[in-house]
Parts: C-alpha cells; sequence; structure tokens
C-alpha cells in the first residue's frame, strides 16, 4: 500500500504562493533541491490540482533544461518517470506523458489508489491537499519553511481541518529553510 505524501514549499506564515499567485520566493538552492529530489524520488505517482500541475508540467521536457545543472535534470527525470493524476474540470486533456485527466476529486478513488500502489504517492496543490487532508487521505507532511513572511496568498493548510502530527524529521538548510516531516497521526 503506498502512502500519501503531502509537500509544500511555504513562507513562514504559511503560504504557498502571495496574492498574485508568485512563489519565486521558494526558488531552492541546490542543496534544497537535492534533498527535495531524494524525497520525492521513490514515489510513482502524483496527484495534482490544475494548477499546480500546469506549474510542473514544464518539468516534462528534460531537454529544455540545456545547461542546466545536474540536480535539476535529476528532478527532471523523476518527474518525468512518475505517473500523474491531474482533477479539472476544464483541462481538455493532459499536455504530458504518463497522465489521466480525472473531473472531480473522489476520496473512495484515491483510496483505492493507494491500496492498489506498490510505491508512495504525492499530492500537489493546497487546494487538492485540503481536501486529501479532509478525507484522511495524506499519510505525511513534508513543509519546506522559506525565510519570508509575506502576509496575505493562498494559504498551504486548509483552516477547517484539525488534525495530530508526530514530527518524524527536521532539517535546517544554509540558505534559512528548514524542512518539517510529519506523520499524520
Amino acid at each position: 500500500m503506498g502512502v500519501l505524501i503531502y509537500i509544500a514549499n511555504t513562507s513562514l506564515d504559511g503560504y504557498v504562493a502571495d496574492e498574485r499567485g508568485r512563489f519565486d520566493w521558494t526558488e531552492p538552492t541546490e542543496e534544497v533541491h537535492r534533498y527535495i529530489n531524494d524525497v520525492v524520488r521513490p514515489v510513482g505517482t502524483g496527484l495534482y490540482g490544475r494548477r499546480m500541475y500546469e506549474v510542473m508540467a514544464v518539468w516534462e521536457d528534460i531537454t529544455g533544461w540545456g545547461d542546466s545543472p545536474g540536480y535539476v535534470h535529476d528532478f527532471a527525470e523523476i518527474w518525468a518517470a512518475t505517473d500523474k493524476v491531474v482533477y479539472s474540470s476544464t483541462l481538455a486533456g493532459p499536455t504530458t506523458e504518463r497522465t489521466r485527466i480525472e473531473r472531480s476529486f473522489t476520496p473512495g478513488a484515491v483510496r483505492s489508489l493507494k491500496e492498489a500502489s506498490a510505491s508512495d504517492l504525492t499530492v500537489g496543490g493546497a487546494n487538492l491537499a485540503g481536501q486529501a487532508l479532509q478525507a484522511g487521505l495524506v499519510d505525511e507532511i513534508h513543509l519546506f519553511i522559506s525565510p519570508v513572511i509575506i502576509g496575505v496568498g493562498a494559504p498551504a493548510l486548509p483552516a477547517d481541518v484539525r488534525t495530530t502530527l508526530e514530527l518524524l524529521n527536521e532539517r535546517k538548510f544554509g540558505n534559512g529553510v528548514v524542512h518539517l516531516h510529519y506523520k499524520v497521526t
């Protein structure tokens, strides 16, 4: 059975993007990027909301990254190798390989997907992750907290969910980013 993992880059005050949808303040350094690569390397399937999928789709074309460092190419290869399920009522079809579109998020279908999976799964996009948290489907949370306060924007976690967490790991990076890894109990 696969574990469903929510991974988010967030500001100290808990936002994944500012009021204009920008998240450039979360751009990882090499150290953070390599760590994230290792976190997502064992993942077999990624669940995405439409907006997160559109942001992540740039990773599909590994050749498009040209002279980028090896750790960037590594992430692109990891992302391209995963199966992707995109929850969208508006996308006509996938723009990347190994991708299917689901018109709505159905907790029972995601539960079945987890049970049938031989590898872990991630959920990407704060709105979709919020639905998965509300449904009790998320098993682990990885927060990469950037040393910035943005004041307003898209929250990383839903306001109407209460759950207890067990801290599994923490790590501080040279650029001030702190990684917190929790198990949902």
